[in-house]
């Protein structure tokens, strides 16, 4: 019998680097370590109770438990419709415009597959999201890495890029709020990105999960005029609405792209589940002082966090936004790496190193404000007292 070989595609790509972690994490906790776990962002706190009944009570109807149309419910199009406009000032047709997806993951693949041929040219940042890279190279595309640095605010550098040979590029992934960095979205950002997609034909695809934590203006590339041209917003529950587990997110685009998309998908995954998208839809409708509560918590959760890092000598800029907090390290480590082992193995606190997120995160690392104050304070304490840190 002839060996049985994987797919190429599968050389291309490893295991996420938390899937791997979380097990040694999982192994440490087993042998009564109690590891307090930093580094994932799941959030913990709860959806909207009123999102949670419609769930239940949807749930107990006879006739919600069957397949779902592939482009969602009605009442969740409109419902992610009226968000666009609420927030962010930006119609969408519901019926044309948006389309649901089962997490912004599965929106990374989709859209991979409907615009990249093996061999096409995607734009990814670096520090980012390591699925743009691991999807683009399931894909069989040409990565593209372009630098996001703290000294010109975590932004592309267009001139740069514009050195590049671009006639191939077909996909530009970016990430505002950006995540690892926190570094806010602005609209003079949007502007230049828009522009630099319509100059070369280039969909911008803007990942836009981090918009309603520790930020007080939320925005959407949308906004600017002209972007739908050439733009594909996602956005998502699981941040926004502490809705991890349930898998709602969407996209927002011109017809035609949304058409693609859906064409992709409706070969891949079936309809979610009818209580869940109308308990999503209710989500959506939170009031300004939902966010502003959970806001509150995530506050006095980031003053813990900047202690945490002044403590770890880590620099950090204190107008981030989103659900971490990303500090640069002392110079006498030699990698982020290096000292995220270190907070692991003798405080048993995991931190997330930054060089997951690509090289210019190396010198970093990253802290997950998804922890209870009590947590975060006794990782604090397990800090203080077992590392010998150098001024």
């Amino acid at each position: 019998m002839k060996t049985i070989e994987p797919a190429r595609r599968i050389n291309a790509v490893s295991e996420y680097y938390f899937s791997k972690k979380l097990k040694e994490v999982a192994e440490m906790n087993a042998q009564g370590l109690d590891v307090i776990n930093l580094g994932v962002g799941s959030p913990d706190l709860p959806p909207a109770e009123e999102a949670v009944e419609v769930l239940c009570r949807s749930a107990h109807q006879a006739d919600t438990h069957g397949y779902q149309p592939y482009v969602g419910i009605p009442e969740l199009r409109q419902a992610f419709a009226a968000w666009y406009k609420k927030w962010y000032m930006v119609e969408l047709n519901p019926n044309t415009e948006i389309q649901p997806l089962i997490g912004s993951k599965e929106g990374i693949l989709h859209i991979s597959l409907a615009f990249l041929n093996p061999g096409d040219g995607v734009l990814v940042p670096n520090p980012g999201y390591p699925t743009y890279s691991s999807v683009s190279n399931l894909v069989e595309a040409k990565i593209v890495a372009y630098d996001l640095r703290e000294e010109n605010q975590w932004q592309p550098d267009f001139d740069s890029i514009e050195k590049v040979d671009l006639s191939n590029i077909k996909l530009m992934w970016v990430n505002y709020p950006h995540m690892p960095t926190g570094a806010p979205a602005t609209r003079e950002l949007y502007q230049k990105l828009v522009d630099f997609g319509r100059k070369h034909s280039i969909v911008i695809c803007n990942d836009n999960p981090y918009s309603f934590i520790l930020n007080e203006y939320p925005l959407s590339i949308l906004e600017i005029e002209g972007a739908k041209e050439v733009c594909i917003e996602m956005n998502s529950l699981s941040k926004s609405q502490n809705m991890p587990g349930w898998r709602v997110a969407m996209l927002a685009s011109n017809p035609q792209f949304v058409q693609w998309v859906l064409k992709v998908k409706s070969n891949i995954d079936s309809g979610q589940f009818k209580p869940m998208m109308l308990a999503a839809a209710r989500a959506l409708q939170a009031p300004k002082e939902w966010y502003d509560r959970m806001n509150e918590v995530y506050s006095r959760r980031r003053k813990i966090a900047e202690t945490m890092l002044e403590t770890l000598h880590c620099s950090f800029d204190p107008k981030q936004s989103g659900l971490f907090l990303w500090g640069k390290i002392p110079s006498e480590y030699e990698s982020s790496e290096t000292l995220a082992d270190e907070i692991l193995y003798k405080a048993m606190v995991f931190i997330t190193p930054g060089f997951i997120f690509g090289s210019n995160g190396n010198n970093y690392i990253r802290i997950s404000l998804c922890c209870k104050d009590e947590q975060l304070l006794e990782a604090l304490k397990r800090i203080e007292e077992n590392l010998s840190l150098r001024a």
